[in-house]
């Protein structure tokens, strides 16, 4: 840790630093962030920085407001698009007690403590999650989106400003250090998608944050705005954060059987059945947003059914086929997440609910075979086959009685996110709509 402390002072100096941003996040996964001069950087980086926690959504009452925020230095980058005469550069940071005990309201912490969890069951977790969002002209909510392009899925073209704008953010996430393995046009006009490659799921918890980031930053040098809305535009596909799962342990991927017709092993199968039982409770995490219910919705190709396939994407959780010879990509597919999560708490239930699959020796329910869109309700309740909350109140109703999921988040996260949560759906209940005006005012 010295070690990388006196790396981030020395890049600091050389590289003419002129200021750190120190990066964390709310409970709801909003990034958060102040500045501080190279003369405060040691002191940082040896004893964190306090700030006023009672002024950030789901940290501290006032009568306990002050936290410290302890910049991790392995996280250090200097942003690209901050250059010129005064380069800058941030680091994300851990939450703790003035004491130096972990925060409870710290994503950051909610994840680790979880992945402590799987490492003292001789795991370690990795994700590789598939970001969709739009671009739009400008980001006026009063008036309809205008899209930049009408592409569809892989489109190529020439002289377009969203696919330059694409390609510019994929070179500047390499640039500090984040691998991208895919990006393309998505399904939308002016939708696209960017795939980072696997890395443990910290790691890429604060790559997902630093993505969001750079996307927009880089669609508003160029005077339009990037969105990762899950389902801004009515009567087109919602944007979606698939996100690849696996389990390692050492060296081994401990999803894969050689002696299993389908290549999974008892984990592999543990894991996805805990997924699969404990689905209807995290998705108030994975899919936090009213909105988000709007994307999970049946004729858009996002996931409503709790079920598992190896090659039907109409199923919740699918299990890609790896390429010949590729056995440590084995992995699942969690379809579920929308792009506007929180990557640290979504992660952290998607893994307790793995585990408790694996721990408590959950029964893998058949595969699901046919198009789980074109089944009746009665051909899928003979099947066995739940449905995804339809709402967010739906979905908290499934969440408040989870004690897999309160003592994932902790008392304090876990708490302060139904109520924060129910007070958006009240909000949102007492809206009157176009739809609303439209429909009955002319009638009624």
């Amino acid at each position: 840790m010295e070690r990388q402390q006196d790396y981030v002072l020395r890049t600091v100096e050389e590289r003419g630093i002129r200021y750190i941003q120190v990066w964390f996040t709310d409970v709801l996964g909003i990034a958060k962030a102040f500045h501080i001069t190279p003369a405060e950087l040691e002191n940082a980086l040896a004893e964190g920085m306090t700030f006023d926690g009672s002024a950030v959504d789901g940290f501290s009452r006032v009568q306990e407001s002050d936290v410290l925020a302890r910049p991790d230095a392995q996280t250090f980058q200097i942003l690209p698009w901050r250059g010129g005469d005064a380069p800058v550069a941030r680091v994300f940071a851990d939450v703790t007690n003035l004491d130096g005990t972990p925060f409870e309201g710290c994503p950051r912490h909610v994840l680790r403590r979880a992945l402590e969890r799987a490492r003292d069951k001789g795991f370690s977790f990795y994700a590789a999650p598939e970001l969709e969002y739009f671009y739009f002209a400008d980001g006026d909510p009063s008036a309809t989106p205008r899209t930049l392009d009408s592409g569809s899925y892989f489109d190529l073209t020439v002289n377009d400003l969203a696919s330059d704008l694409r390609k510019r953010t994929v070179l500047t996430l390499e640039d500090m250090g984040i691998p991208v393995e895919y990006s393309q046009h998505e399904d939308a006009p002016s939708q696209h998608e960017i795939d980072l490659r696997y890395t443990d799921a910290l790691t890429m918890a604060d790559n997902v944050m630093t993505t969001r980031m750079v996307v927009k930053e880089i669609a508003q040098e160029n005077g339009v705005y990037a969105t990762f809305m899950p389902k801004p535009l009515e009567g087109r596909q919602g944007s979606g954060m698939h996100t690849h799962f696996s389990l390692f342990e050492g060296d081994t991927n401990a999803f894969y059987d050689p002696g299993d017709p389908f290549g999974l092993s008892k984990v592999a199968k543990g894991f996805i059945a805990g997924v699969l039982h404990h689905a209807r409770e995290i998705t108030a995490v994975t899919n936090q947003w009213v909105n988000s219910y709007k994307r999970l919705v049946v004729g858009y190709e996002a996931p409503v059914y709790v079920s598992w396939a190896r090659n039907n994407r109409s199923a919740l959780v699918r299990v890609p086929v790896p390429k010949k010879g590729k056995t440590d990509s084995t992995r699942i597919e969690y379809r579920a997440p929308d792009p506007g999560c929180n990557p640290y708490l979504a992660f952290a239930v998607v893994l307790a609910a793995g585990l408790k699959g694996i721990e408590e020796g959950y029964d893998l329910p058949p595969e699901a075979a046919a198009n789980l869109y074109e089944l009746t309700v009665e051909e899928r309740m003979a099947e066995g086959i739940a449905s995804l909350p339809g709402s967010l109140s739906e979905a908290l109703d499934a969440m408040q009685p989870s004690e897999l999921v309160a003592a994932t988040l902790g008392e304090h996260v876990f708490e302060w996110f139904i109520r924060n949560k129910r007070a958006e759906w009240i909000d949102y209940k007492v809206q009157v709509t176009q739809f609303e005006l439209d429909r009955y005012l002319p009638t009624l």
